[in-house]
């Protein structure tokens, strides 16, 4: 992505208007939430990550396995996949 520069003014009432190419390049729409983070040169601006509508406690019980349970041991071990492995798998 390209970056670009320009001069936009302060109105009186402390409020600035992002310009089209910027907002389309950016893919800023009406309504997309901004962090201002004041900074010792000026600000920055960023752009709200939007938010999935899942939080951790949705992902439990997300993967299944069938069998006994593996011990945390097992679950930390490294993986060693040689060739036989990798064959086995396609």
């Amino acid at each position: 992505m390209s970056v670009s520069t320009t001069t936009i003014t302060l109105s009186s009432k402390g409020q600035v208007v992002i310009p089209k190419e910027i907002r389309d390049e950016l893919h800023w729409e009406a309504g997309t939430e901004l962090t201002l983070i004041a900074n010792a040169s000026g600000v920055t601006l960023k752009a709200v990550p939007k938010k999935s509508g899942r939080n951790l406690a949705d992902l439990i019980g997300m993967l299944k396995h069938d069998g006994q349970p593996l011990s945390t041991v097992a679950l930390c071990q490294p993986v060693d996949l040689n060739e036989e492995d990798s064959l086995d798998a396609s």
